[in-house]
């Protein structure tokens, strides 16, 4: 595939992160599988940012979208109301990154095409902060293998296996219309009393004694 995937190189990041695959079952820690389906988008190309990754596994890189997943970007806030119908009613999501105050939710090839075709017919399509979505011809750039103490990208939901499942446009759009839908009515404010007539005198007791 690469470089990085032969055991010879004197940088074996995937023997290192196996040899930690134990203690390394958190949310936010790539796993040797993990790494390895990263490595795949790749394809049969020896990129430089895998080869810098061999020596350097506290290093983002850049990644092409399109074949092995597309990117769906989304402002933080948003994201994580999508993350909470997905966790809590739906079927979960797949690896979530958090870049430059954005995030990104890993999804199936194709569905950074076809999302913003399903928002401009979906009913709650307008009330959808619009997203970014990467996909064929694009790059993005992936949180390190191995978390560091720097400001740059980071994993919330980091990749664990070589197949990891991914949302679909149709998963995507269930979740960007739940969270708008729970926003809506979380702004809902009931009253017991009727709403005011305009037309009736209003008197100022503030100064009565």
């Amino acid at each position: 595939m690469t470089t990085w995937l032969r055991d010879e190189t004197p940088h074996d990041i995937f023997r290192f992160l196996r040899q930690g695959d134990e203690g390394r079952h958190q949310t936010a820690r790539v796993t040797a599988d993990g790494a390895a389906w990263l490595a795949s988008a790749a394809g049969g190309r020896d990129g430089s940012a895998l080869t810098r990754w061999e020596s350097r596994p506290d290093s983002p890189a850049a990644l092409p979208c399109g074949t092995v997943f597309d990117v769906v970007n989304v402002d933080p806030v948003f994201g994580r109301r999508m993350l909470g119908r997905l966790w809590e009613e739906g079927p979960g999501s797949g690896p979530v990154a958090m870049h430059r105050g954005r995030m990104m939710l890993f999804t199936a090839p194709g569905t950074a095409q076809r999302l913003p075709a399903l928002l401009d017919w979906e009913e709650w399509g307008e009330a959808v902060p619009r997203p970014l979505c990467h996909g064929l011809g694009d790059a993005v750039t992936v949180p390190p293998l191995v978390p560091s103490d720097s400001s740059g990208p980071r994993w919330l939901v980091a990749p664990d296996t070589r197949s990891p499942w991914l949302p679909g446009p149709e998963v995507v759009l269930w979740a960007c219309v739940r969270a708008v839908r729970a926003t809506s009515a979380a702004d809902v404010r009931v009253s017991i009393f009727p709403p005011a007539d305009p037309d009736a005198n209003v008197y100022d007791v503030s100064r009565r004694r």
